[in-house]
């Protein structure tokens, strides 16, 4: 594994994990007020999109990165369609 590979994946391991404290905290409280909808609909589209890039490419540290903060991302857009 070259230096660019584990830039990138430490890089897309600390986006990425950027986002559990606020999964964590809206599955305990339910609470999505201060999340803009539209906000996450485009993000989540967006990192949608770098997740096919990443995968046309072949790039591991763009696919996990983007696979998982994508799960993360859809979790916290379907508590606020429900619970919004």
């Amino acid at each position: 594994m070259n230096l660019t590979t584990i830039i990138g994946l430490f890089a897309a391991t600390c986006t990425t994990a950027s986002f559990i404290p606020q999964v964590v905290q809206i599955l305990k409280t339910r609470n999505t007020k201060g999340i803009s909808l539209i906000m996450y609909i485009i993000f989540t589209f967006g990192i949608f999109c770098w997740l096919i890039y990443g995968i046309m490419l072949g790039e591991a540290p763009i696919i996990v990165a983007n696979a998982l903060t994508f799960s993360l991302a859809l979790t916290i857009l379907i508590f606020k369609i429900k619970h919004g």
